[in-house]
């Protein structure tokens, strides 16, 4: 069943009946990862003064918000009780079809005008968010089959299209979002804040995102209380499609380039950063601020790692561990069952 209205952001009954204790736990649940997040900034500093220097902080925001909108995607789809692998090609493949369709030489067929670059991206992650629905939702099918298979044919896509080489030239239409600055900070981290801004408003204080748990947690229960489930989840796949297009753009856009490679392996550190956060992988729990503070962990950690001088070689191995302890810190904070 889906969280208490405390939980997903309703506010709380008052009066008789009305339960404060659990309200309270519920609440306490969002922030479970807050003192770890401390702890880390504390050793960061202790490690290296650099870490909480402004530079540096940007540098975290910025490199995290790429792959935050990611995390912003998967968590609706957990929500929702459904799961989308194929995100993290949708990372990759959005900004690399704008690329090849709108840039000349090489690989590039240059058919498009520059300034439409942006729209293509979106459009992509359309597509493959409405072919993702169509399969699980109108042939149910499997969602974890079906968008691993998605993973793997768009995956496949990009290395066709670019020949498993790497677009450079981009349009300035894809280098916007990616390397200006609004009001001197980056344009990508207020897109990033913005985003799950609206995102904890959506779930937590409408209809839409009330009946994303409630089908999370008993889908059955949520048609026959009249809940277009159908509908939504079609909404939630494509709306989660767009977010992973826009995050490869903002990465294609700081780094000005596409690589074959954009988005491989992205998949874990999403769900880890969910799941850290307190997104169940069984649909119904999880809010998007828990998903927030978890992905910010987990980059405030490789910082860390990476300024105490640790080989990158070690880096995911120890990164892997610190998963596990940050899941157990926040199931004995929480008091809540993982799953």
């Amino acid at each position: 069943m889906p969280d208490s209205p405390a939980a997903v952001g309703v506010p709380p009954r008052t009066g008789p009946g009305a339960p404060p204790r659990r309200i309270a736990l519920a609440r306490l649940r969002d922030f479970a990862l807050v003192p770890g997040i401390i702890a880390i900034a504390v050793v960061g500093q202790l490690v290296n003064p650099v870490f909480l220097q402004y530079d540096n902080v940007i540098n975290i925001l910025q490199t995290m918000s790429e792959i935050a909108l990611l995390v912003l995607a998967q968590t609706m789809v957990l929500v929702v009780g459904k799961m989308d692998l194929s995100l993290e090609s949708t990372f990759g493949l959005a900004p690399g079809v704008a690329a090849w369709l709108t840039i000349g030489g090489g690989h590039s067929l240059g058919l498009l005008p520059s300034w439409s670059a942006v729209l293509v991206v979106l459009v992509v992650g359309v597509v493959v968010g409405a072919l993702n629905a169509l399969l699980i939702v109108r042939f149910g099918l499997s969602g974890f089959v079906v968008t691993l298979g998605m993973l793997i044919v768009l995956r496949g896509l990009l290395t066709g299209i670019s020949g498993g080489q790497t677009f450079f030239g981009l349009p300035d239409s894809l280098l916007y979002l990616g390397t200006t600055l609004w009001a001197g900070i980056p344009a990508s981290i207020w897109i990033c804040v913005l985003l799950f801004a609206g995102g904890i408003v959506l779930l937590g204080y409408t209809r839409f995102g009330r009946s994303l748990y409630a089908i999370g947690g008993n889908e059955d229960a949520a048609k026959a209380a009249g809940i277009r489930t159908d509908r939504i989840v079609w909404i939630v796949l494509i709306g989660a499609s767009v977010l992973a297009a826009l995050g490869g753009l903002l990465l294609s856009g700081r780094l000005a380039s596409v690589a074959a490679a954009q988005g491989n392996g992205y998949i874990f550190t999403v769900f880890a950063a969910a799941v850290i956060g307190g997104v169940s992988l069984n649909g119904g729990r999880g809010t998007l601020f828990g998903a927030f503070t978890g992905i910010l962990l987990l980059y405030m950690i490789q910082n860390v790692l990476t300024l105490a001088g640790v080989p990158a070689q070690w880096i995911g191995a120890l990164n892997g561990a610190i998963i596990l302890i940050a899941l157990v810190m926040s199931r004995i904070t929480s008091g809540k069952r993982q799953t």
